[in-house]
């Protein structure tokens, strides 16, 4: 069978195109700890890094925060994290030099996100990268969490291309889970996580250290 480019790349943002990760976890880190809530500092980064705010307070919180509640602090947790990230805003190397060649190939390219739109798009300005993406799917435009697939599920409908023709890029064990679920290939970038964790316990089809390792014509063996 001949092998073929994939018809759109999909990124994630969060560990993905920057390294947002470490802002992350500190954020949740300074929360829990200023609502007196226990938490492993070790298993902190699988529970936090893939999954929405929402789904996260509720699993720290429980039933003591009301919906409003949990909206009111994901916008404080996020206020944090923008301040705190600001001045640290660059891309990863070797994302723009990846995305160019999807551009040179007339291979569309999607950002999908479990972040708020705020942020996204505050983090996509903060680097220079907004107008690369034809299609940005922000969690504001879904009802379920990854590792539900319902963010890639709306991102090949929003490009008009079949999931079985995507490639998606990821680093989280949800945001693998949510992209296999949807039908498409996944890309695994060990910039979270270790590759041999990524390797035991995720679907990826494909395992990178670094994403400047990863040429488009890397993709061609995954169809």
């Amino acid at each position: 069978m001949n092998s073929f480019l994939p018809a759109a790349v999909i990124f994630d943002m969060d560990g993905v195109l920057v390294d947002t990760n470490s802002f992350h976890v500190q954020k949740w880190e300074a929360l829990l700890t200023e609502y007196g809530i226990a938490f492993d500092r070790e298993a902190l980064p699988k529970q936090v890094l893939g999954p929405g705010n929402d789904p996260t307070l509720r699993h720290f919180f429980g039933d003591r925060l009301t919906a409003d509640d949990r909206l009111q602090l994901s916008e404080e947790l996020e206020a944090r994290f923008r301040g705190a990230f600001a001045p640290h805003a660059k891309p990863f190397p070797g994302v723009e030099r990846l995305i160019a060649e999807c551009h040179e190939k007339d291979v569309r390219v999607a950002l999908a996100s479990a972040a708020m739109s705020k942020n996204v798009f505050f983090i996509l300005d903060a680097l220079k990268l907004r107008q690369c993406f034809d299609v940005v799917l922000t969690a504001d435009e879904i009802t379920q969490n990854k590792p539900h697939p319902e963010i890639y599920e709306k991102t090949a409908q929003k490009l008009g291309i079949l999931p079985a023709a995507c490639v998606v890029i990821e680093d989280s064990f949800a945001g693998i889970e949510a992209a296999k679920g949807a039908g498409m290939k996944c890309v695994a970038v060990a910039s979270t996580f270790p590759a041999t964790e990524l390797r035991a316990h995720t679907q990826a089809d494909l395992i990178v250290n670094r994403l400047e390792a990863l040429e488009l014509e890397n993709l061609r063996g995954l169809f």
